[in-house]
């Protein structure tokens, strides 16, 4: 099992761009009408479903595709769009480099409220002013890209950023959630994603985050599970299940192997710690995704 994930540089029409605007239309006549199968990628990528109707999965969570929904996937995430006959929607896909190029800053993406590497990814519902607003945006987006006039690809960067600062005012907050609490521990939430993100694979324990961040490990669970609602210790082992999740799909390392790639220095606990996790051994999980 080959491990599917596709070129960092995108290809239209053959050629390597580091940024592509099209539409669903397009994409649906490309695949012949036949779904896409799950992959991933190293780019940034942001699906608006304008008529659009099916399903839309995002590290193995499955989401319903309605009209003006937005979808935000990061790289690495796994996904697979299953649409219903003549989709319409436009596709916008860019480079961490063509952001670069573009002189928006590397933080710029992490600090919007919009793509995230491993939580869970819904997408945002537009209101009609807030679709109206956005697709002036899309379509000098789309008139720019295509035109292939001068510096075409940094007037398409500075209508890109326009872009996701509108749709980063129109996210709302987390379920459950209000401004005040997540403010309180808004740099702390945020360093420790981060940090999670670098260190899941060798850190396991909630002390460990906790001493890098100079809080002590009771104080962590608290903020996080204060702005998300789950505990410091299930978002660091979400992350680990979810990797080995990606890694069972991509790869064709044994569960040896991907439990020592992950820290585990005893497979046997690596294999408990994911059915206890997923509620399936690693065969029954990689079985069923096959399937």
């Amino acid at each position: 099992m080959q491990d599917k994930i596709y070129s960092l540089d995108l290809l239209y029409n053959d050629v390597p761009m580091p940024f592509v605007i099209k539409t669903m239309e397009e994409i649906d006549e490309q695949l012949g009408g036949i779904a896409d199968n799950p992959h991933r990628h190293n780019y940034y990528t942001v699906i608006w479903s304008f008529t659009a109707t099916g399903k839309h999965i995002i590290d193995f969570r499955e989401y319903p595709i309605l009209p003006d929904y937005v979808f935000f996937v990061s790289p690495g995430q796994v996904h697979q769009i299953i649409t219903d006959p003549r989709p319409t929607g436009c596709v916008i896909l860019f480079t961490p480099e063509f952001l670069d190029k573009n002189s928006i800053r590397p933080d710029f993406i992490a600090n919007l409220k919009l793509f995230r590497k491993s939580d869970e990814t819904p997408p945002m519902l537009l209101t009609p002013p807030m679709a109206l607003s956005l697709r002036t945006f899309a379509d000098r987006m789309f008139a720019a890209f295509h035109s292939r006039k001068d510096m075409y690809l940094e007037t398409t960067g500075a209508y890109l950023k326009l872009f996701l600062i509108e749709c980063n005012g129109y996210c709302p907050l987390d379920p459950g959630s209000n401004t005040q609490r997540i403010e309180v521990g808004k740099t702390l939430v945020k360093n420790f994603r981060e940090i999670v993100e670098k260190q899941f694979m060798k850190w396991h324990q909630v002390k460990d985050y906790a001493d890098f961040l100079n809080v002590t490990p009771n104080y962590l669970n608290e903020v996080i599970k204060s702005a998300m609602d789950i505990s410091a210790k299930e978002f660091i082992q979400n992350r680990i299940v979810l990797e080995a999740k990606r890694m069972l799909v991509f790869t064709e390392n044994n569960g040896k192997m991907i439990g020592f790639d992950l820290g585990f220095e005893d497979p046997s606990h690596f294999s408990k710690f994911f059915r206890t996790n997923t509620g399936q051994s690693l065969q029954e999980f990689r079985d069923s995704i096959i399937k």
